[in-house]
């Protein structure tokens, strides 16, 4: 499955892997990405790509979004959700 919006100049693609639920973001060559477990529980991962490596882990959707944001340079508000992500977090 995937899922791909793009608002702001920021193209955000939400995909599942094997293990993950990956938010994947991207804007004039700067990348982010926020992953969490493929059940949907736990923590969120931010990484610079979403293969990266982790650069911290959140509870909250907001508080991966705002930090991703910081990653891309752009306001948290900026960053489009696709539909399939919005349930993301704990």
């Amino acid at each position: 499955m995937t899922d791909t919006r793009a608002e702001n100049g920021v193209t955000a693609r939400y995909s599942e892997t094997d293990r993950e639920r990956v938010l994947e973001l991207e804007t004039d060559g700067r990348t982010a990405a926020v992953a969490q477990n493929r059940e949907g529980y736990g923590m969120l991962k931010v990484r610079e790509t979403a293969d990266g490596e982790e650069l911290e882990r959140y509870y909250g959707f907001d508080m991966a979004i705002d930090h991703a944001a910081e990653l891309l340079g752009v306001r948290p508000d900026a960053v489009p959700v696709p539909e399939a992500a919005s349930d993301m977090g704990m």
